[in-house]
């Protein structure tokens, strides 16, 4: 499916839910996100589903958050209820990981909505394969998963250097299942790879109300994950998609 596709897709879900699913804004330049006020960010991690081992997965991205001092952690495992409105309305960011499966209205709309208030949303490799089909979720991601070639070790480019998230970066090789997608032209690509000839994005970015979104194609398994560039990109991704300052 050709990315103008996936566009025509996002159009009409503003047409028909304008009113409470606001679309991502045009992300061509990079926005640096004013940053909040100090202390810790009050994070939901939520992690499951079907295929990828998301639970285990969690545990590295919570071991690194944990690490970086950054974050106050509430961890939710397999349990989607918890993008509910009132149940996440606490959270600053909610970092997700997941598979496949189903989202219901309110938990959709309760996450969508909450994140068009200003507040930040990080997902990674299989959240452009959540809830499949669905093109709310599409547009809230910024694209969706398509195919994949063999775990291997390739080389990542980073295309905007200007951002908080790759400053200081050029390139990079990583060990990881590099996800090929269809993605709306309006996100702000990070980083690519390139995948039979052509360009894939890797990382990106894009505004969804007041809120921020940051998507990372990395990230199969918990061993990839381990990587010190996933864990950096995770990391800034997080502080950015959040307001803060993106330090080290």
């Amino acid at each position: 499916m050709k990315r103008s596709m996936l566009t025509i897709a996002i159009a009409l879900v503003a047409l028909v839910g304008a009113a409470v699913l606001p679309l991502a804004a045009d992300n061509t330049a990079p926005q640096a996100p004013p940053a909040a006020p100090a202390g810790k960010i009050k994070t939901l991690l939520l992690t499951g589903g079907k295929v990828h081992n998301g639970v285990k997965i969690g545990d590295v991205l919570q071991t690194a958050m944990e690490k970086s001092g950054r974050f106050e952690i509430t961890r939710v495992n397999e349990d989607l209820s918890a993008l509910e409105a009132e149940k996440v309305k606490p959270f600053d960011l909610v970092v997700f990981y997941w598979t496949m499966g189903e989202i219901t209205e309110a938990q959709k709309r309760g996450v969508m909505n909450h994140i068009a208030s200003g507040k930040g949303f990080v997902t990674f490799h299989s959240g452009a394969d959540s809830f499949r089909g669905d093109f709310d979720w599409r547009a809230f991601v910024g694209g969706y998963f398509i195919t994949h070639p063999k775990y291997r070790t390739y080389q990542v480019s980073v295309t905007e250097a200007k951002s908080p998230i790759t400053e200081g970066i050029d390139e990079f090789m990583i060990t990881d299942e590099q996800y090929i997608v269809d993605y709306d032209p309006r996100v702000n690509v990070l980083a690519n790879a390139l995948h039979k000839g052509k360009t894939m994005p890797v990382l990106w970015t894009q505004d969804w109300g007041k809120g921020r979104v940051f998507y990372s194609a990395l990230g199969h398994d918990p061993k990839a994950c381990q990587q010190e560039m996933f864990q950096k990109l995770a990391l800034r991704g997080m502080l950015w998609a959040a307001g803060r300052d993106v330090k080290d």
